[in-house]
């Protein structure tokens, strides 16, 4: 049995079916995605800027509402209790918990407060601070830097900040969005170390999106890429790794080793066989 058929076969945390995303009843952002998000993995959901990735997220966890967004057609199913029109603050209750770009953090607190502030739904104090530790653990500068005003950490210590704040509300599926964005490579590759330690270690079932296919391919279990709203591609990452339209397309890589931009690439050649 093939890895893409196995995947595939596992039970799925969070599922979405044929799922249309509209805002204001107009302008349709997501077309018919349809994708598992298997309990224990790590799910990649990648593509250029624009095709609709942070969208996605932003649907599980009801956070585009407000913004005159609704699915429009299909269903996000968490444990196969549809998700598509719940509270977020449910949703996070649920086990659900987002971290989205830009690095939010509450720039006028410290470190620890802002830490804290992601246990804000828990009642029990003594596991908040057992879960406090564990952050610490997995990221030691925030304990070194605990008093210090978030606003003025740098970019990849508000990247390890939102993280943890993240762990402090207890995910059972955590979703990232563009992690490495702007970040150094050497920080890039920090965070995504404690990642894949959350998934093995915590078993923190993950839905990635990112534009650095590489970097997300080395830590996920799956991918699927997206382009203006539809699923192109899917299989597992090793799969998607050896793709030559990934390569030529998001990896920069043509047939010979050399760079290529994506703008040159007209069309999938091989798309056909790897559609689902």
């Amino acid at each position: 049995m093939s890895e893409r058929v196995f995947f595939l076969q596992e039970i799925a945390m969070l599922k979405f079916e044929n799922v249309e995303f509209m805002f204001n009843r107009v302008i349709l952002v997501l077309k018919g995605i349809t994708l598992d998000v298997p309990a224990g993995r790590i799910v990649a959901l990648l593509g250029a800027n624009g095709a609709g990735k942070t969208t996605a997220l932003k649907a599980v966890c009801g956070l585009l509402h407000v913004e005159g967004g609704e699915v429009t057609a299909g269903h996000i199913l968490f444990e196969n209790e549809p998700v598509e029109t719940m509270d977020p603050t449910m949703i996070v209750k649920k086990g659900i918990v987002p971290i989205m770009d830009g690095r939010r953090v509450m720039e006028h607190m410290n470190v620890e407060q802002n830490l804290l502030l992601g246990s804000h739904l828990r009642k029990d104090i003594k596991q908040v601070k057992e879960s406090l530790n564990r952050v610490y653990g997995y990221f030691p500068i925030l304990k070194k830097l605990k008093n210090r005003t978030a606003g003025y950490l740098s970019g990849g210590e508000q990247q390890m900040l939102v993280t943890g704040r993240a762990l402090m509300a207890k995910p059972r599926l955590m979703l990232l969005d563009e992690p490495s964005m702007g970040l150094a490579p050497l920080i890039v590759k920090e965070i995504f170390n404690v990642l894949n330690m959350l998934n093995h270690e915590e078993n923190i079932t993950m839905l990635l999106v990112e534009q650095n296919v590489r970097i997300a391919l080395s830590i996920a279990d799956y991918g699927y890429l997206m382009e203006t709203g539809r699923i192109v591609l899917h299989g597992s990452s090793k799969d998607l790794a050896q793709n030559e339209d990934v390569k030529e397309f998001y990896l920069g890589l043509n047939l010979s080793g050399g760079r290529k931009s994506y703008r040159d690439v007209k069309h999938y050649k091989r798309r056909k066989r790897w559609l689902g």
